[in-house]
């Protein structure tokens, strides 16, 4: 039997009054969308993790979903990473994403500074504290990872985070639907069966895109670039051309196999819903 296509929705802990404010409006527009859960980012160097507690929090008690806070190596020791733990834990979190992290912009070394230094390590320490308590959710990237030297040594660090206990993964944005697919041969050669939900970001600007994209070491197609280009004084013009992209690959990957989707949202409901309504995927009917 095929497993159900799994959907999510990806948040961040709001900074301002008027961002708390937002972010509740956004959960109540995408809840309506029933998705599988919500992911809580934190800051760069592990930054708000208690921004990301207290987002968890908000998304629970306004939802009732599932709502699942990513955990960092950068500047965690174990005795923090144990304690955060045990809170989700009380807290009733199921399932958690275990990443690096983002290196604070004065690292010199591509491994995190703190106790542990590879997202793997810390997928190791939540299965040998507290064995299969959580599901856990690592990166995946299709293009590669920006900091890795080369494909084949970024393929053998998932790797390592699949064997040291991952239940799934999430990759990294991207706009080439051939990158994803020659991803997941990779996986189907070493024998990978965790599902790897593609990871997808609205495009809404292109200031942002070019950002996101650079920041990640993602492609941004050039005909796709300079369209965008064209068009960033359009604002209307520009959402309803990044979105028919994102639709098409989207439909791409499902219809190719994709176990779902994992939506960055930005803390945006609009665009997200605008794509869920291109796909004309299901929208539950509420009691």
């Amino acid at each position: 039997m095929t497993a159900p296509l799994s959907f999510s929705f990806e948040l961040f802990p709001p900074r301002t009054p008027e961002g708390v404010a937002k972010l509740r409006s956004t959960i109540s527009r995408l809840a309506a969308l029933r998705p599988n859960y919500y992911s809580v980012t934190n800051g760069a160097g592990g930054s708000d993790q208690e921004g990301t507690y207290e987002t968890l929090m908000t998304v629970v008690e306004q939802t009732g979903g599932e709502a699942v806070p990513h955990l960092t190596c950068v500047g965690s020791t174990r005795a923090h990473v144990a304690a955060q733990l045990d809170r989700y834990r009380v807290a009733g979190v199921k399932r958690i994403v275990a990443l690096r992290g983002d290196l604070p912009a004065t690292a010199m070394s591509s491994s995190a500074p703190g106790e542990f230094h590879y997202a793997n390590q810390l997928v190791s320490f939540i299965r040998e504290t507290h064995g299969d308590a959580f599901e856990i959710e690592v990166a995946a990237y299709p293009e590669m990872h920006p900091q890795a030297p080369n494909p084949a040594v970024d393929f053998d660090n998932f790797l390592r985070k699949v064997e040291a206990g991952a239940d799934g993964a999430l990759t990294q944005l991207f706009y080439n639907a051939d990158a994803y697919f020659d991803f997941m041969e990779r996986c189907g050669k070493a024998g990978v069966k965790i599902p790897i939900v593609p990871g997808i970001m609205p495009i809404t600007s292109f200031a942002n895109a070019v950002r996101f994209c650079a920041g990640c070491g993602a492609d941004l197609p050039r005909w796709v670039r300079l369209r965008l280009e064209q068009l960033q004084d359009d604002k209307p013009a520009l959402l309803d051309f990044g979105l028919e992209v994102v639709t098409r690959l989207c439909q791409n990957l499902l219809s190719n196999g994709a176990p779902g989707l994992h939506f960055y949202t930005i803390n945006q409901a609009g665009p997200v819903l605008r794509l869920w309504k291109n796909l004309a995927l299901p929208e539950p009917v509420l009691a």
